[in-house]
């Protein structure tokens, strides 16, 4: 049976592993000596809660799929139907095109077409590459139509450190402004972090409930670190680069796995916030020609 995230590919580099789907360029796992530092699912399920999938021309949520370009009202597909709004960019369920595959890193590339709600036309790829410090990954975007297009990129990962329960591990996140939300999880302001949601100094994931945006990150060495570590230290960090200025969080109790439902967290690195295309927040547009590239990438911890 062919897996139902499409063409899977397989990298390693002396200790590690990845392995990536063809659909929507999905990160299916990252193994270092043995231990799996990111969640992963059987073949014949799609990607749990957004697990692993990239996340182009935005990520995370646009208010009833509807931003004003120009003066006129675009309307995306309403892809998160219970709240109304449109979810996670157009490639999700796409299949990408493998460019290029070498032992430690492979490419996939894949094109936003023009359609109603986004009259634009982008060619994007995303290369994973392992080395000695960990999981690389690049995206790559270019304006390959006629009009200055706006956009945004994310990724979805979920992390973890091999079997301890998730609820056990340690989650830090340097942030100093959570963004508000509606019912919708569309933002209505924003406020300085505190009691529930202040994760800059490190709690214990199963102490709290998270499904936001933070932003206002510090960085050390030019890059955002966020860490998931067990008891002893070991475990994963999620760097970012300088573009990404936002991390959604979000560790839902119900994640589905081969064993039934249980805690998992997924740090989300995006370079706009949540609704960039009407708040503007994040935002980039590139004119007609033009090409941007930005990385984030995963590096254990105590190995």
């Amino acid at each position: 049976m062919r897996p139902f995230s499409g063409d899977q590919f397989d990298i390693r580099f002396g200790g590690s592993t990845a392995r990536v789907g063809q659909v929507a360029a999905v990160l299916r796992s990252f193994v270092v000596d043995g231990v799996a530092l990111t969640e992963s699912w059987a073949d014949d399920v799609v990607p749990p809660m957004g697990c692993g999938i990239v996340l182009v021309p935005w990520p995370n949520r646009v208010r009833a799929g509807t931003w004003t370009l120009d003066g006129a009202v675009q309307q995306l597909d309403l892809t998160e139907p219970g709240r109304g709004n449109a979810i996670h960019g157009l490639l999700r369920n796409q299949p990408y095109v493998m460019t290029e595959h070498r032992e430690s890193a492979v490419t996939l590339s894949a094109g936003v077409h023009p359609q109603h709600g986004y009259p634009f036309g982008l060619d994007t790829s995303v290369t994973y590459a392992l080395s000695g410090t960990g999981l690389t990954v690049t995206h790559r975007i270019s304006n390959v139509g006629s009009g200055t297009a706006p956009f945004g990129v994310g990724a979805h990962p979920y992390l973890r450190v091999g079997e301890t329960p998730v609820d056990e591990l340690v989650v830090t996140v340097p942030a100093s402004t959570a963004v508000v939300v509606d019912d919708s999880l569309v933002p209505v302001g924003a406020e300085p972090v505190g009691p529930g949601n202040d994760l800059r100094a490190g709690v214990p994931v199963g102490s709290v409930e998270l499904d936001g945006c933070f932003t206002d990150l510090a960085r050390t060495d030019g890059l955002v670190q966020s860490t998931l570590v067990d008891a002893g230290g070991r475990g994963v960090m999620l760097w970012a680069g300088p573009d990404f200025g936002f991390t959604q969080v979000y560790n839902p109790p119900n994640f589905p796995d081969p064993a039934g439902k249980r805690r998992a967290i997924a740090i989300e690195p995006m370079t706009c916030g949540v609704d960039a295309l009407n708040t503007g927040e994040g935002l980039r547009w590139l004119e007609p020609g033009e090409s941007w590239s930005g990385s984030w990438g995963l590096r254990p911890i105590g190995f």
